[in-house]
């Protein structure tokens, strides 16, 4: 069990820490290690803040992709829109308000279900309430991370102190130059697990001459106009890519591992709404003239193969001498999916879990690795931690998990991510409420309406409706306050926020 000295008192120490990748988790990360006192240095390859929020028109080469690393961090595509209401996200204390100014172009997105430009504009709303900029160096990308060799640590901290060396490259606009060596006292990996493309194995697929692309490179449906389009995979990415496709592709072909489990009443409802939609088995094999052939026999020449089949957790620049490994996208061994209990807590993870609400779940993690790290909460013993982590696995095996869901929380083990933040570091638990209204719009997108599902706006129960005038009326006086607080600190946020903030609330009263 992990200790609590949480009494008030400010932080035994503080600690020089890298936080590698400036997008949600990271910049949740950053925000609670300086709230501890710690001297933060954030590293980002791209541009801007956001990471995968942040789109990127350029892609990968088509199936370069899968050879790690990609150069193009974003699997973002146009017409992405969130699956899950805004009101179920946000940091706690600076909610996800819609902000005046909607409409295209350069405007704001109020929809409870908006797209991806207005996920990145708040993650950059945030970063100017909470003056986060200054810890972030852009265009600057990690090379390597490894201990640093003994001499690099002070003969005063030698007994346990561990210190890492952060390898890092200034981003050109033609070559990379400015190598930069420094030492940290410890560090953050925030890097995603949406970037590296996971491809199946397919007879024929180097064969294959027609185009192939994982949906890493899917950005807009134009270049598949008239096309017939195979897709490998009908889950949320697939499903997602072949609406977007249907109005401009000649036919788009699903494929699924059961057409059964696959055949949702929503999805069941497109098939018969066009007739240039349809769902197939797995595929068997892809023939060199261009012929996809499917596990039943049945067969069709394509134009394009496109793979929605996930991704897999890469860290290219992470050297631990074989102490953190990927395998079978199991990262490992990880303390409740954060601290590699070896190397805690001088290395750390934030934003490995899949299917948890997002940022919240971060800011638990990034609150855990800062208490930690200035000495307010202990760790256990190593020995205890490995036979935790050993424990989880065994878990998860005894019930018929394969390893790639390690990491799988939402769905598999949802109470575990609603009381992680109260059991670690004194994080309120996930709500109720937001959980239902999550699992509502999933259900309303698999058993109802894909197309409709998120533009639905009276499908809330009673208990969610009471739930949302509260909380639009209490994300009115959090926000209040962190304008306060910035206010107090020199870092004031887009006025328009506040505004919006009390109009929210006078609507909801």
């Amino acid at each position: 069990m992990v200790s609590d000295h949480d009494d008030g008192k400010p932080p035994a120490k503080w600690k020089k820490v890298c936080v590698v990748g400036a997008g949600m988790a990271g910049l949740a990360a950053t925000r609670e290690l300086r709230r501890e006192g710690h001297a933060v240095t954030v590293l980002e390859q791209a541009g801007d803040v956001g990471g995968q929020w942040l789109y990127d028109p350029r892609t990968d080469d088509p199936l370069g992709a899968s050879m790690a690393p990609v150069r193009v961090h974003s699997s973002m595509y146009a017409s992405l829109r969130l699956i899950s209401p805004r009101e179920t996200m946000g940091f706690t204390d600076f909610p996800f308000l819609p902000v005046d100014g909607g409409g295209g172009g350069g405007g704001r997105d109020p929809r409870r279900f908006p797209g991806h430009r207005e996920v990145l504009l708040y993650l950059k709303d945030f970063c100017d309430a909470f003056g986060l900029m200054d810890a972030v160096r852009l265009n600057t990308r990690v090379l390597r991370v490894a201990m640093a060799p003994p001499q690099c640590v002070a003969p005063a901290v030698a007994g346990g102190e561990r210190k890492w060396v952060v390898t890092s490259v200034r981003v050109g606009e033609r070559d990379d130059t400015g190598v930069e060596e420094e030492v940290f006292d410890a560090v953050v990996v925030a890097t995603g697990h949406y970037s590296q493309p996971s491809l199946p194995t397919i007879k024929g697929m180097e064969a294959w001459r027609r185009r192939q692309l994982h949906s890493h490179s899917y950005r807009l449906p134009e270049p598949f106009r008239d096309e017939v389009v195979v897709m490998v995979g009908c889950g949320d990415s697939g499903k997602d890519i072949a609406l977007d496709l249907i109005s401009v592709a000649k036919e788009v072909h699903l494929t699924a591992k059961s057409t059964e489990e696959a055949t949702t009443p929503a999805l069941s409802k497109l098939l018969a709404k066009y007739a240039n939609l349809h769902l197939r088995p797995r595929v068997e094999h892809l023939c060199e003239d261009g012929t996809v052939v499917f596990v039943d026999g049945s067969r069709v020449v394509a134009d394009t193969v496109m793979y929605c089949t996930g991704y897999v957790y890469s860290f290219p620049f992470l050297d631990t001498d074989g102490v953190v490994t990927v395998d079978d996208n199991r990262v490992g061994p990880l303390f409740e999916h954060v601290f590699p209990p070896a190397l805690a807590p001088s290395l750390s993870f934030v934003g490995v879990p899949r299917k948890v609400p997002a940022p919240w779940f971060f800011e638990a993690q990034g609150k855990w690795v800062a208490q930690v790290l200035s000495g307010r909460r202990t760790l256990p013993p190593v020995e205890e931690m490995l036979r935790a982590v050993d424990e989880h696995y065994r878990a998860r095996a005894a019930a018929g998990l394969p390893v790639k869901y390690t990491h799988e929380l939402g769905g598999i083990e949802p109470q575990k991510y609603i009381e992680f933040g109260e059991k670690y570091c004194g994080f309120p638990r996930y709500e109720d409420w937001k959980r239902e209204m999550i699992v509502s719009a999933i259900r309303r997108r698999d058993d109802d309406d894909m197309e409709t599902f998120r533009d639905r706006v009276d499908d809330d129960s009673d208990h969610a409706r009471v739930c949302l005038k509260s909380w639009h009326c209490s994300s009115t006086a959090r926000h209040q306050a962190s304008v306060a607080v910035s206010a107090a600190d020199g870092h004031l946020p887009p006025p328009r926020l506040a505004q919006t903030a009390m109009a929210m609330a006078t609507d909801a009263l």
